[in-house]
């Protein structure tokens, strides 16, 4: 609409709009996040950086449609199996998947049921400590490692996945032990189909039965897939430039569902918020990572659209405390003895201590300082949008006098007597990270002069690297789904094979109970009620402090158009399906 105005002695001049900006670089995406991905390898890599970037360039069996986190369709896979079509059995332990002719890996390749079946394989059997192998073992194979907890390699796992996973004609048939209703989820992320050609080409498993055990639990470099790939996705990764943290991904022309709008797509950490926002403004980035600290920066520059209050099915952040601590070279625990200087491995096994730093946090106040009131204060692992999700759980609050109470308490009162001296480290850029981590050192601090945290940032893959280690004293991350069910969250974050009680060298036999119990069960009421237990014990036992149930929100060029949110989608709203976007102006609606 153009403005009129009355200038010179009622002369009318009319004043056009400004002229919007040109779209630069068309063909070009650019995202600017913060950090550097962890590995290209699909068996290999948990983080939402490196998932977000695989999910472009490899192919899965199927895919969520659109925005939905319930409605699926083949991809790999011709259909999606259902009891209607007869590609899921009556008793829900056999699902069929005819695979797709005609799909091109991108060296030129086709992919064939075989490579479907030793991608599936090699997920499950590479099975790295704290890696996602689990997800697909426990439904597929009935038991989530390959190893006990000694680290004694199971000598039947090769034979369990092979049974579980095989080959028909063109038809790839898993059997499951029992029925698992988020298998086709799980599958819709996870697992993506490489080329076994390539990888034994290239030094990796050979899909054999007497090489599997050396590829079990690989050191990440050693892996062809760390910083190669051979996907079948509609983007090929061009480079990944690990001093500049840049990841440059080129179009497959070849893709089978046809070539993406876009030509390249640029995802480049910058930890520096106010070096993201300049080239945002400057049309030089298309997207970039913003949380709600930036967002009142962010609101008036031309050309720039938000997009807020985008519901996410995550647990973030959450601050984890490590039960035993790795001392092997280890500079974030000071001396390593609890003498002021310092503290033990073990400082985190006293649960005295983890109820003090409990009630020394500031809930209510970093919700409303930090994120802006968008969000409430989460009552467990579970959150409140999935089935499992207690809101009536018991919840800690700021209360310096019990945290005083509880310090004193703590090893016999020697905590309070000696002090302690340790390192808290959050991943550089992450603003509400580092802001948690300076809450909770000038809150302990406050109780006690001989309470010293030191906070420290860490680039994100050598974070990643101590945190699975096990050398962070206290480290702070976040979940978000791998599947839309409460499992999803109890099993990473409280069962002791978990992603995080792994590391952190946190059980409770009755935890784990209750999860693998509640992972089968049918009838909802009686599901609720094993969650609803398990976060009572969550809240006894305070392995971690969950904060707060929130919402996001994305900043982009108003040239971007395209995007659809699914909060499935590994770090979203931040990470994209690049597939179905483009750059310039928005479809005109029809008739007009």
């Amino acid at each position: 609409m153009k403005r009129l105005s009355l200038a010179l002695g009622l002369a009318l001049t009319v004043i056009p709009r400004p002229a919007r900006a040109q779209v630069k670089n068309p063909d070009t995406f650019t995202y600017l996040a913060i950090g550097d991905f962890d590995s290209l390898d699909p068996a290999w890599a948990y983080d939402s950086a490196s998932h977000g970037v695989m999910l472009n360039v490899n192919e899965y069996l199927v895919a969520f449609v659109g925005a939905s986190t319930e409605k699926l369709e083949g991809r790999v896979a011709e259909k999606v199996p259902t009891r209607a079509n007869g590609l899921l059995s009556p008793d829900g332990k056999t699902y069929t998947f005819p695979i797709r002719k005609g799909v091109k890996f991108h060296d030129g390749t086709l992919l064939t049921p075989e490579d479907v079946r030793y991608s599936i394989m090699r997920f499950l059997l590479f099975d790295r400590d704290a890696g996602p192998s689990a997800l697909l073992m426990q439904p597929l194979l009935g038991y989530p490692s390959t190893r006990d907890e000694k680290g004694v390699l199971n000598p039947n796992a090769f034979k369990d996945a092979a049974r579980a996973v095989s080959v028909k004609g063109n038809d790839v048939i898993l059997k499951l032990p029992v029925p698992y209703a988020p298998l086709l989820g799980i599958l819709a992320t996870w697992a993506p189909t490489v080329s076994r050609q390539w990888a034994a080409k290239n030094g990796d498993w050979d899909g054999t039965e007497a090489t599997w055990a050396k590829f079990n639990n690989p050191s990440k470099q050693n892996s062809p897939f760390f910083l190669k790939e051979n996907g079948a996705g509609p983007f090929k990764v061009e480079r990944w430039d690990q001093k500049t943290m840049q990841v440059v991904l080129a179009r497959h022309d070849a893709y089978w569902r046809g070539p993406a709008k876009l030509k390249r797509v640029i995802i480049k950490g910058v930890n520096e918020f106010q070096t993201r926002k300049l080239m945002l403004q400057a049309g030089d980035a298309d997207q970039i990572y913003a949380d709600w600290p930036h967002y009142n920066q962010l609101q008036t520059i031309p050309g720039v659209k938000i997009i807020s209050d985008l519901p996410m099915i995550e647990m973030n952040p959450v601050a984890f405390f490590t039960f035993q601590v790795n001392p092997t070279a280890n500079t974030f625990i000071g001396s390593g003895k609890l003498d002021g200087e310092g503290i033990p491995p073990d400082f985190f096994s006293d649960k005295d201590i983890r109820k003090a730093f409990a009630y020394a946090f500031d809930y209510k106040g970093i919700i409303k300082d930090v994120y802006r009131g968008k969000g409430t204060q989460a009552t467990g692992a579970i959150p409140k949008v999935l089935a499992g999700h207690n809101p009536k759980q018991k919840t800690y609050t700021l209360d310096l006098a019990k945290a005083k109470e509880y310090f004193q308490k703590a090893y016999g009162g020697k905590v309070w007597e000696k002090g302690f001296t340790f390192t808290l480290t959050h991943n550089s850029g992450n603003i509400p990270r580092e802001t948690i981590c300076q809450i909770i050192k000038r809150s302990v601090e406050s109780l006690n002069p001989k309470f010293k945290i030191d906070v420290r940032p860490v680039e994100w893959p050598t974070f990643l690297d101590n945190y699975r280690s096990s050398k962070l004293p206290i480290f702070v991350m976040g979940w978000g789904a791998d599947f839309p069910d409460a499992h999803t969250f109890a099993f990473p974050l409280l069962h002791s094979r978990g992603d995080y009680p792994t590391t952190q060298h946190y059980k409770n036999a009755e935890a784990d109970k209750l999860i693998d119990l509640a992972m089968t069960e049918t009838d909802a009421a009686k599901r609720k009620a094993l969650y609803v237990r398990l976060q009572e014990i969550e809240y006894e036992d305070v392995p971690h402090l969950v904060i707060l149930d929130t919402v996001r929100y994305r900043t982009q060029r108003d040239w971007v158009q395209g995007w659809v949110h699914n909060p499935i989608f590994a770090d979203s709203p931040y990470a994209s399906d690049y597939y179905p976007m483009w750059k310039g102006e928005p479809a005109k609606p029809k008739g007009r």
